[in-house]
């Protein structure tokens, strides 16, 4: 009888731990695409300041640069299967192992290189004309324009919390738009009126580009490719790189850019191979941060991506003070100081809805328990019956 009773209860106990592992498994995926999210989007930002400081002035290239490091990406391409894994469990049950046609991949790599190029662009007129503190927090409000198009796209619930969030993060942007004044040390144009605000709304414009690409980017997840397996995280973000670099080739030529790379490159402050380095470098720290972004994406929400992406928001200000003396006046003070409050506000939200789905599982499994402890009960009856018969 005591066998059969631990047979019984370890049958029962397998189905809930397995789900707990798994669950586990999921979660260090987050926290590793957390890690890579911030940190290749903190030191990516920074070194793109520093190419404009020591006397880089081509767009183009700074637009280039944010998705031609793709092939450091080749690697894992080949290493990991392009099939669907059931092992992984890497993405919500929604996703089925339909695999769609090649021509509608195509088409849907097209277009997002064509974003990417579009949005990179305008980050880099922002990063050119805007101190890295101003064009920090501008860049926050890629988190309030995730929220509207999450509504309308990923069936994304708005609460008290979130208007909170969009609301103060509003305000904050507002408040250096009002600024308008530039602290730039290094004597760029940025200190011109007409500059500042071209680099404020580029950054704006881009902020909102970027926050549709990532919900257009759950919905291929969701809708079109349909594949649980890492690899459709690379291919992401390979592809369109390909499509925005050849598309950054070209608008270099055609602007002219290039006939001034040569007289940039020798003119260099801290020399030629500082220069190869830093675009080398930049290229690689954006590569591992849209992995970051794309895969939490891929594992949680692209709302969940742009929150830890605005975590960067109260880094980079502080290492751009250590690293490049931005001088930081009262009225950023107060406009960092509601956006950091708004972004908490949201991250209070996802703690409520995380507490909320967890009572959900327990109360699910304490129906599962209680149902299979009836059954048991069922069954102990039965033996009895069957017992006082004979």
């Amino acid at each position: 009888m005591t066998e059969e009773c631990t047979e019984t209860e370890l049958t029962h106990q397998q189905p809930h731990q397995r789900p707990r592992f798994r669950n586990y498994k999921r979660w260090w995926r987050v926290s590793l695409y957390i890690f890579l999210a911030l940190g290749g989007q903190s030191a990516a930002t920074l070194l793109g300041r520093l190419y404009y400081d020591s006397g880089g002035n081509s767009k183009w290239m700074a637009t280039f640069v944010q998705t031609a490091g793709f092939p450091v990406l080749l690697p894992l391409f080949l290493y990991f299967p392009t099939t669907h894994d059931n092992s992984s469990n890497m993405s919500n049950d929604n996703f089925s192992e339909t695999k769609p046609k090649l021509y509608t991949l195509v088409f849907l790599y097209i277009v997002f290189g064509l974003i990417v190029t579009a949005n990179d662009l305008m980050y880099s007129y922002g990063l050119l004309y805007l101190p890295l503190t101003t064009y920090s927090l501008i860049g926050a409000t890629q988190l309030v324009f995730n929220a509207v198009f999450s509504y309308f796209l990923n069936a994304q619930k708005f609460t008290a919390f979130i208007v909170n969030s969009i609301v103060l993060l509003s305000i904050s942007v507002s408040l250096l738009a009002i600024n308008g004044e530039s602290n730039d040390p290094m004597g760029h144009s940025s200190k011109e009126k007409h500059m500042y605000m071209f680099g404020f709304i580029s950054t704006l414009v881009a902020s909102a580009t970027f926050a549709l690409h990532h919900c257009l980017v759950q919905v291929a997840f969701e809708k079109v490719i349909k594949r649980q397996t890492f690899s459709v995280i690379l291919d992401m973000q390979l592809y369109p790189s390909l499509v925005a670099s050849c598309c950054c080739v070209v608008g270099m030529f055609a602007s002219g850019e290039w006939k001034s790379l040569d007289r940039e490159i020798r003119e260099y402050e801290d020399g030629k191979v500082s220069y190869v380095m830093v675009l080398f470098w930049t290229a690689v720290t954006w590569q591992i941060s849209c992995i970051g972004l794309f895969g939490l994406i891929f594992e949680v929400s692209s709302l969940f991506s742009i929150v830890i992406d605005t975590m960067e928001l109260p880094i980079v200000p502080f290492l751009a003070a250590i690293f490049f003396h931005d001088k930081i006046n009262a009225m950023k003070v107060m406009a960092f100081v509601l956006a950091l409050w708004g972004f908490l506000s949201y991250v209070y939200q996802q703690y409520q809805d995380d507490k909320k789905a967890k009572a959900d599982t327990n109360t699910s499994d304490d129906d599962d328990n209680f149902v299979g402890g009836l059954r048991l009960q069922g069954v102990e009856e039965m033996k009895e019956l069957q017992t006082n018969c004979l």
